[in-house]
């Protein structure tokens, strides 16, 4: 089986109301629920927004093992109006199951989800 990462999609914004997120939950918590008894649940979790990420990055490819070498900066990696917000893992035997899982995925989300293979199988 081959591992695919299914990417939740977070607009910008202000979170949903509590009587619709709690109604978004129930829906992720069944579809985890789903997938876990199917078999092709590996991980999930949703992400803290994206004020809490800091990028480090190689600035001195000529010395990549100095210290200064590297720049820590707060933020998300890229400015953009949706970040990620979360993700599952799952084992599917090809792309159009995967696909399948990313259909249920986006109807519990209610967001886009980006369904991507890893390149090796493990």
């Amino acid at each position: 089986m081959k591992h695919y990462l299914l990417s939740v999609y977070q607009p910008e914004g202000p979170r949903p109301e509590p009587e619709v997120l709690d109604g978004i939950m129930r829906d992720v918590a069944a579809f985890n629920d789903e997938l876990k008894a199917a078999g092709a649940w590996v991980f999930s979790d949703g992400l803290a927004g994206q004020e809490s990420a800091t990028v480090v990055r190689l600035k001195d490819r000529e010395n990549p093992d100095g210290k200064d070498s590297v720049l820590v900066t707060d933020g998300p990696f890229a400015e953009a109006r949706e970040y990620l917000g979360g993700l599952t893992i799952i084992k599917a035997p090809d792309l159009d199951a995967a696909l399948e899982w990313g259909r249920k995925c986006a109807q519990a989300t209610t967001l886009p989800i980006e369904v991507r293979p890893f390149m090796t199988d493990v």
